[in-house]
């Protein structure tokens, strides 16, 4: 009777390790997949064509030089490589500039015809219509068929997922930004982390530290939009005021937030590393003359300095994936950071405030999709990284 509930147990842990297993497999194919369909989306907004005239040798326009194009900040081909021709914009709400009500029809039946007439006598247009208007025999050239492509994915410096007629999706601004805030909370917390936890493992008394440990680790249960309020009342207006700032929605404010949210991992971890040293290490050493300090820095730091690099990893991993505290506090700005004291955002804040906007199966929507593989892929380096620095000999 005895074997066969054994028998029950392993069988239920079986199945319930598989099942989860499964379930995150399938959660990260469904990822990429969803992911992967950004590539075979169009550059120009779903259901409208951007054309320009037959004899324009630009066949191809990036979605940053679309939206320069369209903002006049480029007003002539030859700054994208054509000819020397003023670049004319034309778009769908302009047809009546050119046209009467009359020459358009009753049902707008002509419209076809008398935009392909405008594209075909304007050397130096770019035409931005729905594709619905688009004539079965256009005289002019289709530069929005293209995809999109990886390069200005991953090499893009500009985040304009709504823009027309080119949303643009670049992620070094929101890489940087991650990056930025995630290391910036590191330098702040490694030093306290490590200090404390030191403190923890060799200095303080069994009361004290019987008191202090659940404290600690209790602070890693608090949810982050309580540290994001704290830092949204506390830390931004002393960094706006402290540093004469414009505003206090910075790097900094995020990296600030973050290092004391990753303090609780950081001591915790390094701390029961710093415990593992075998007492006799610890006794030869004080034996042969050194001082308590000088054990703790030629000893304990360097025998469990495997544990205090992984314990930092997991800090920087728990950095990185943190999304509300860093909306609450970093502004939000989708630019290539120049300084810890500008506004930045990170890819977590982005997935989470426009994931509710973005219309399901567009561009917008599986672009959040790609950045959370990319996400996902950071987090894995991390992972790994964690597992190879914990498996090290100790020397």
């Amino acid at each position: 009777m005895r074997k066969f509930f054994e028998k029950i147990v392993e069988g239920g842990l079986l199945i319930s390790g598989s099942v989860t297993s499964l379930a995150i497999l399938l959660i990260i194919v469904f990822l990429f997949k969803e992911a992967s369909g950004l590539f075979n989306s169009p550059a120009v907004e779903e259901g409208y064509v951007l054309a320009v005239n037959s004899s324009n040798p630009v066949k191809h326009l990036s979605p940053e030089n679309t939206k320069q194009v369209f903002d006049s900040e480029i007003t002539n081909w030859s700054e994208l490589g054509g000819n020397d021709e003023e670049i004319l914009v034309f778009r769908f709400s302009d047809l009546t500039n050119f046209y009467t009500e009359e020459e358009l029809g009753a049902e707008f039946e002509f419209v076809p015809d008398k935009i392909n007439e405008l594209v075909q006598k304007e050397k130096g247009i770019v035409a931005f219509f729905p594709e619905m208007y688009l004539a079965k025999d256009f005289k002019g050239t289709v530069i929005s068929k293209d995809p999109i492509r990886p390069g200005e994915f991953f090499g893009g410096t500009q985040w304009y997922p709504t823009a027309t007629p080119s949303p643009i999706f670049g992620l070094i601004p929101l890489l940087l930004g991650t990056l930025l805030v995630s290391f910036g909370a590191i330098i702040l917390s490694l030093p306290f982390g490590v200090a404390v936890a030191i403190y923890l493992a060799e200095i303080a008394n069994f009361k004290t530290r019987q008191f202090l440990k659940p404290v600690i680790e209790l602070l890693a249960g608090i949810p982050s939009v309580v540290y994001g309020f704290f830092g949204l009342v506390v830390i931004v207006p002393l960094i706006q005021k402290g540093f004469n700032l414009p505003v206090g929605e910075t790097a900094f404010a995020g990296s600030v937030v973050l290092a004391i949210m990753a303090l609780p991992t950081i001591i915790t971890v390094a701390e029961d590393a710093m415990r593992t040293t075998p007492r006799a290490m610890k006794e030869a050493s004080l034996a042969l003359g050194a001082t308590q300090w000088q054990t703790i820095y030629k000893v304990i730091i360097p025998y469990s300095s495997s544990g205090i690099t992984s314990a930092v990893v997991l800090g920087i991993g728990r950095a990185i994936g943190e999304t509300m505290a860093v909306l609450m506090v970093t502004g939000n700005a989708a630019i290539i950071p120049t300084s810890f004291f500008e506004p930045v955002r990170t890819i977590p804040a982005t997935i989470a405030a426009e994931l509710g906007e973005a219309p399901a199966g567009g561009a917008h929507y599986e672009s959040l999709f790609l950045l959370g593989a990319v996400l996902f892929m950071i987090t894995l380096v991390l992972s790994i990284a964690v597992e190879y620095i914990s498996s090290k000999k100790k020397i």
